[in-house]
């Protein structure tokens, strides 16, 4: 949502998160209480309802009339909902975008791609909520939203180095590897970066900092797709890179993203 909420409690903006990650739809009390602990204390069910009472008076404060979108639903099936629209939600603005991006990709549209997929990034100001309770539900969500934002991320590289927008690339899939330095795709792109600069040494080094990587964590061979690399370095062949990258990008499968429940 666009408004900006002060809300010191943790618990509360857990409870916001869950709700807006919902989009609208009912979340039970006794479902919200395993959201928000793997343990539940005794006192679970009254201080989801302090909570939701604090969470109007927040979002009161924050604009006249918005604590009436938080809905109580009672009875059998008593829960809350905060009714909002996809395009005031960032995780769905993110999602709708990032998707966009890929299939312009992969559409040959890279100069549109970039535009389209450096808008949806822009969308991450830090990771999910604010220090959200690391409970199951969180964990899984703040995984499958980290999966969604580094498919992104490489399908921005490979759009830039098809645009031939490279400058400080290199720098930005280092600072993205350095969160995720498993993600075998980062490092063939981090690699091509340097094969289309002409930087043999620099394209071998990547590689062998893969190697090493992949063979002391994981107890794995060097990719494949890393090894097609090294042999474009050491030709100097940069419009095999450019295949290469390329070819890759419409091969690709997003990771796993964990669905709303």
């Amino acid at each position: 949502m666009d408004r900006h909420l002060e809300i010191r409690s943790p618990v509360r903006r857990a409870v916001l998160t869950a709700l807006l990650l919902r989009g609208g739809r009912p979340v039970g009390t006794d479902e919200l209480t395993d959201l928000l602990w793997d343990e539940p204390p005794a006192s679970a069910t009254a201080n989801i309802r302090s909570h939701l009472t604090g969470l109007r008076r927040d979002l009161e404060a924050a604009d006249s009339g918005l604590s009436s979108r938080l809905t109580t639903y009672r009875g059998c099936q008593s829960g809350y909902a905060l009714q909002v629209s996809p395009d005031e939600v960032d995780v769905s603005r993110f999602t709708l975008a990032a998707r966009h991006g890929r299939a312009m990709l992969r559409r040959g549209e890279a100069g549109a791609a970039v535009d389209v997929l450096e808008d949806a990034l822009s969308l991450w100001r830090g990771s999910l909520g604010q220090d959200p309770p690391r409970t199951r539900w969180f964990d899984a969500h703040i995984a499958g939203l980290d999966n969604a934002r580094y498919d992104a991320c490489q399908d921005l590289f490979t759009a830039c180095i098809l645009t031939d927008r490279t400058d400080m690339l290199a720098y930005r899939i280092e600072a993205t590897l350095a969160e995720a330095p498993y993600r075998q795709r980062l490092w063939e792109l981090l690699t091509a970066v340097h094969c289309v600069h002409g930087d043999a040494v620099g394209a071998l080094n990547v590689i062998d900092r893969c190697r090493v990587l992949f063979a002391d964590d994981l107890g794995l061979d060097l990719p494949p797709g890393i090894e097609a690399l090294r042999a474009a370095a050491l030709g100097w062949d940069r419009e095999k890179a450019l295949r290469l990258v390329s070819n890759s990008a419409l091969l690709a499968e997003p990771g796993p993203v964990v669905a709303y429940p």
